[in-house]
């Protein structure tokens, strides 16, 4: 019974679609129809660097508050806990208010797993970082992270020691570089735009 409403509190709270929101408030635009039409900081950037940045760190308090809520009201629990990231990332991905078009996840699932595994978490953004900076390309810097985060929670033994919170990393990674279905093409196409200061249109 406790999976259900932890499921749809954190489903419904990662589907909070802030990009979108700022995009609308401050800009007064639709941040789907510019760039690549993703509703994440990397898109929203493109209109204003200040709301992107804001973006980014609303998305990752979306995953980090639904891992904490359930902390508080089921401690212990931290397959649950785990479960609440999952979908909190997912609601972020398909958010219902926006006919289930939402971001890539990446934000989300830092904030979520910060909380579930900071060692990991340091370690992959310090990966996120080098591949950008020696690919200049973020997309490639967020897969390779985000599909290394399970195997590194494993080797540091920071998922609490039950190999479910494993598979669940495992299932967020899965969800987070599908999303990135686009960019993957593009990588192995040769076409996907390099980093500049903010990202451009296809990123």
């Amino acid at each position: 019974m406790t999976l259900l409403p932890t499921a749809a509190f954190s489903y419904l709270l990662g589907s909070i679609p802030f990009g979108f929101i700022l995009v609308r408030v401050f800009r007064g635009q639709d941040v789907r129809q510019t760039g690549s039409g993703n509703i994440g900081a990397t898109n929203v950037a493109r209109s204003s660097p200040a709301l992107g940045l804001l973006t980014l760190i609303l998305d990752a308090l979306k995953g980090t508050l639904a891992v904490a809520l359930t902390r508080t009201f089921y401690p212990g629990w931290e397959i649950l806990a785990t479960e609440a990231a999952l979908f909190a990332i997912l609601g972020h991905m398909f958010p219902v208010w926006l006919k289930f078009r939402g971001g890539k996840g990446v934000a989300t699932g830092l904030g979520s797993f910060v909380m579930l595994a900071p060692k990991t978490v340091l370690v992959t953004v310090g990966i996120f970082v080098a591949v950008v900076l020696v690919f200049r390309r973020v997309s490639l810097g967020s897969i390779v992270a985000v599909a290394l985060f399970p195997l590194l929670a494993w080797l540091l033994r920071d998922y609490d020691g039950a190999p479910q919170i494993l598979a669940l990393m495992a299932i967020s990674s899965l969800f987070i570089i599908a999303k990135h279905h686009q960019n993957i093409r593009r990588l192995l196409a040769g076409t996907e735009p390099r980093f500049t200061m903010w990202m451009s249109k296809q990123a």
